[in-house]
């Protein structure tokens, strides 16, 4: 008596010639499945996989086309019946049937990259560049995406990018017009619009982690001229830094790493940092004590910070602190907890390859040069040096906040 295997089991088998290479014993297996059982839409979608990847471009179309007259719910028939639609020359073909798939799952990513691909084969770039937008607006850093949906993602941002710098390049005569009407306007906000309008520079908002202060402008980096105690603070850079190097050169123990969350916390993007001592810090104050010893090993430092308007709420602030940052270490994006305050840097060690990101804005510290920074907006460093790299970190308060508002802020933080 002869056993014949069943659809899933001949499925299966035909799945194993495929691996091992044998792409023929593997089709004679899906033809003879599908002649015994026609409406089987798992062998069709294999076969038409294995006669695309054979250059049988019309055959697959029949047996994608199989797949989606008798299942017509899952998105990945669709998609297939795209790409053979994509082999045979049928754009149009394969933006309808890319739109069905995606009809059924408006987060197939194989698919949104396909219909960007073919939006753009068409003409039909305003539609191919807003699916880009919107993708990249909700996509994480793709550290775990295929190799294959890298690459066409980098090619998305290099489609964005191009068009960008075009439209920056036609909006630059109206710029330098203004700029000529208006010679004492300060205009970086407004070529941020323009940027932005340009699809170069992505609008981040106050992300708070505790108290968000509400009507407060949402600037990434301050302007100096809200900091007129800046020139002073930066006149100690020698004196600080002397007393940095000074605990480097005793190797001092009391730096401790920066992240440092209880066991059972969630880590999110901290796994790497969390008790790591490739970012440490050596609190001056912290969350609005004042550490004693440490202040007293660096008292010009100490008298530095504390002849600036420091934030000043109970049991929250001020924190300032020497900050170092490993060799070849990155500080993942975050936000902090209120934009009630304000982040100053002051640069005392700075190899080269630094750089720190502020929502749109990136930057390279130079030692000595302050600046003020709002870090519930997204932020994110790099020490791509070789060497570590030192900065002191003090809070302040927000600089548009009036002396009654700071007084609310105290009262119910």
């Amino acid at each position: 008596m002869t056993v014949v295997a069943d659809g899933p089991s001949l499925l299966a088998e035909a799945k194993a010639a495929r691996q091992a290479g044998r792409l023929d014993d593997a089709m004679a297996m899906l033809a003879q499945l599908v002649g015994r059982q026609p409406d089987y839409a798992p062998a069709w979608n294999l076969l038409g996989i294995l006669q695309l990847e054979s250059g049988r471009g019309s055959e697959a179309l029949a047996s994608f086309e199989k797949v989606v007259g008798h299942d017509p719910g899952p998105p990945f028939g669709w998609f297939n019946l795209a790409r053979a639609q994509r082999a045979l020359g049928n754009p149009a073909a394969e933006l309808h049937s890319l739109n069905a798939a995606l009809s059924r799952d408006a987060y197939f990513l194989p698919a949104l990259m396909a219909k960007g691909e073919v939006l753009r084969a068409l003409g039909h770039d305003d539609e191919a560049r807003e699916l880009y937008r919107l993708l990249f607006d909700g996509l994480g850093d793709g550290a775990d995406f295929p190799d294959a949906i890298r690459r066409q993602l980098d090619d998305a941002r290099a489609y964005l990018d191009r068009h960008g710098q075009s439209k920056m390049e036609a909006f630059s005569s109206g710029l330098a017009e203004v700029a000529t009407r208006f010679p004492d306007a300060d205009l970086s906000r407004a070529t941020a619009f323009a940027e932005n309008v340009a699809g170069r520079r992505k609008v981040y908002q106050h992300r708070p982690t505790a108290g968000h202060f509400p009507y407060l402008p949402a600037f990434e980096f301050f302007d100096r001229a809200l900091f007129p105690w800046f020139a002073d603070l930066e006149a100690h850079t020698p004196a600080i830094r002397e007393e940095l190097l000074g605990l480097w050169a005793e190797d001092c123990p009391d730096f401790r790493p920066y992240v440092a969350r209880p066991p059972g916390s969630p880590l999110d993007q901290w796994q790497e940092l969390n008790h790591s001592p490739r970012w440490s810090a050596f609190f001056f104050w912290e969350n609005g004590v004042r550490n004693q010893a440490n202040c007293a090993r660096c008292p010009q430092t100490a008298a530095a910070i504390e002849s600036v308007p420091l934030l000043d709420i109970p049991r929250k602030g001020p924190t300032a602190m020497f900050s170092m940052l490993d060799p070849k270490t990155q500080i993942p994006p975050h936000t902090g907890s209120t934009n009630a305050r304000t982040t100053i840097h002051l640069p005392l060690v700075v190899p080269a390859h630094c750089r720190f990101r502020v929502g749109a804005e990136t930057r390279e510290w130079k030692e000595g040069e302050a600046w003020a920074f709002d870090d519930t907006i997204e932020h994110e460093a790099w020490n791509d040096s070789d060497q570590p790299r030192a900065i002191l970190i003090i809070d302040a308060w927000n600089p548009l906040l009036s002396e009654a508002e700071r007084e609310v802020v105290r009262r119910v933080s």
